[in-house]
């Protein structure tokens, strides 16, 4: 199965949120992803919301920073909402970005393996199993959560880097990949993640539509000036254009220089951005190097209008409830 979702925006307004859920679920999103980004909202505290106002529509975490919390309780809150909402949660796991980390105070000294004991920790603890022995950071040994769903659900990592993809196929459900996520490193990382079973892979693009796909792409370019900077390499490195991409960061100005004289050639390639036909053979693509989730991140400034016209890159958009109608939510 393949799906389309859309990210929550991180500052959506919070009179906003419920209704961009519902919107979302209406239009005919199968996935809506919230995310945790400090300084922003809580991740469970955002899914648990809107998985209440909503009633069809999967709802994915995408992240939770393995340094942040307690694998114990991390499992208790998944287990709840998994519960309370069966077969709608998906839960999303990552290192967290190092300087949000380091700020806090909870960056440590070797990333991969606190995400692998953390990961297989959580997991083991929604399976209802006890605890796996201490390791180098995760001690919830011989803890019992007695609460737990009747499916757990899958535990996905949010990872960019070869060792890290390579640990996410034998430690967890799947895989989350950020945004730029192509075509060439979404099939590249689905190689590293050597999964024996068909694994789940969840993927980000910055997204617009318009009637005119240059012009669509012109309004995703704010959401590109950061692919430029040292920690998005990995997702840049497989695409051919990658060198001179190096090359016109080291030359522009600034992030936003960089993005408004990127050509528009590769803004096609690292976004999701361009008339619904293109938006919907770009997600086809993506489908087919192995995403099984393709989520659109919306970066225009009036998000519910952004999303209507998103939907209209789905392969079967629903049509909106006329005003009114009892799941109207305009």
């Amino acid at each position: 199965m393949t799906h389309v979702g859309v990210m929550l925006p991180r500052d959506l307004p919070a009179n906003q949120v419920l209704s961009y859920a519902q919107r979302a679920e209406q239009l005919g999103f199968d996935e809506l992803w919230v995310v945790e980004d400090l300084g922003f909202r809580g991740g469970v505290a955002q899914a648990g919301a809107v998985l209440a106002a909503t009633s069809r529509i999967v709802v994915g975490i995408g992240i939770l920073p393995a340094g942040a919390r307690n694998a114990a309780f991390a499992a208790m809150e998944l287990a709840t909402l998994a519960q309370l909402f069966p077969g709608r949660l998906i839960a999303g796991i990552g290192h967290g970005m190092p300087g949000w980390m380091r700020q806090v105070g909870a960056w440590p000294a070797s990333p991969l393996t606190l995400l692998r004991e953390y990961a297989t920790a959580v997991r083991a603890l929604l399976r209802g199993e006890p605890g796996p022995p201490a390791g180098r950071y995760v001690d919830v040994e011989g803890v019992v959560i007695g609460e737990i769903p009747e499916t757990a659900p899958p535990v996905v990592l949010g990872v960019r880097g070869p060792k890290s993809i390579a640990m996410a196929g034998r430690a967890a459900d799947g895989l989350l990949l950020a945004e730029p996520a192509a075509p060439p490193y979404v099939a590249d990382s689905v190689r590293r993640l050597a999964a024996s079973t068909g694994p789940t892979v969840i993927t980000y693009d910055v997204a617009a539509v318009a009637d005119d796909g240059r012009t669509a792409r012109d309004l995703a370019r704010p959401g590109l000036m950061w692919i430029g900077e040292p920690d998005w390499a990995p997702h840049l490195a497989v695409l051919p254009f990658a060198a001179d991409l190096a090359r016109h960061r080291a030359a522009s100005a600034g992030p936003e220089d960089f993005a408004a004289t990127m050509p528009d050639g590769w803004v096609r390639e690292v976004a999701l951005a361009g008339t619904p036909e293109e938006v919907r053979a770009g997600i086809a693509a993506r489908h087919a190097a192995g995403a099984t989730s393709v989520v659109l991140v919306p970066v225009e400034a009036d998000r519910l209008d952004a999303l209507t016209r998103l939907a209209a890159a789905l392969t079967t958009p629903r049509t909106p409830a006329r005003t009114g109608e009892p799941d109207d939510q305009r």
